[in-house]
């Protein structure tokens, strides 16, 4: 089978896949950040046995795959694979006045998140811990070098002293997403893996942070600036 053959019927398995309505809001829930089984069905008010269904036929058809929880194992989520996204456009997502990317001890994912939204995109950003560590692991300082990117060794903050209700909020761990269960709720979630004491490893995670970075920016739109002036939003 030539190679052309091959992409022409793969493209036709995900898009016969994507001919189910349920299907196709399970896809569009799912674009910007990852959910588990249960989170889709409670967004969508579908039944856990029908979401199920769908699933498999989305994993089937290489849409997405299935990661375990690292913080609880019986958990597992749902991510969209990159290469199924080309022809996907993600809804927007308006009236963003700041991105705040928040993870366990904001040493090193989050950090390293927020410094890749701030050379890529206009919108401003930050980033915090729920359980923040004293400093920044000096690996994540010296992949964002290696990349030409900044972080402060000891800026590292407090999701209570960080975020405000008008930030949108994305947890890239699990343990963030699961933690923030009230007051602060992360509008987006990336299950990120925590990357081993490696170079290779914190390679592996900027890399996936900088896809999904990519992802998310141009479906991120800032605040009017009539609308700031108005609503006395800082303007940066």
């Amino acid at each position: 089978m030539s190679a052309e053959l091959s992409s022409v019927q793969r493209r036709a398995r995900i898009h016969a896949a994507l001919g189910d309505p349920a299907r196709l809001a399970i896809v569009d829930t799912l674009t910007l950040g990852d959910a588990s089984p249960g989170e889709i069905a409670r967004a969508l008010d579908l039944p856990t046995n029908l979401v199920a269904h769908h699933v498999k036929v989305l994993q089937d058809a290489g849409v997405l795959v299935r990661t375990r929880s690292e913080g609880d194992r019986r958990r597992t989520y749902l991510r969209l694979e990159p290469d199924a996204l080309a022809s996907l456009t993600p809804p927007p997502l308006r009236d963003v006045p700041r991105v705040v990317f928040v993870c366990t001890h904001n040493s090193a994912r989050s950090q390293l998140a927020a410094a890749l939204w701030a050379d890529r995109a206009d919108i401003p950003a930050a980033s915090a811990g729920t359980q923040p560590a004293e400093r920044v692991h000096p690996r994540a300082v010296a992949v964002a070098r290696r990349h030409g990117l900044i972080i402060d060794a000891t800026g590292t903050a407090h999701v209570a002293d960080v975020v405000t209700d008008a930030d949108l909020v994305v947890a890239v761990c699990d343990n963030a997403h699961e933690d923030l269960t009230a007051g602060v709720r992360p509008r987006l979630h990336w299950s990120v893996p925590a990357p081993a004491d490696t170079d290779a490893a914190f390679e592996a995670a900027f890399a996936d942070l900088a896809t999904r970075v990519d992802r998310l920016a141009p479906a991120v739109h800032s605040v009017p600036p009539q609308r700031k002036h108005q609503t006395g939003t800082p303007s940066s």
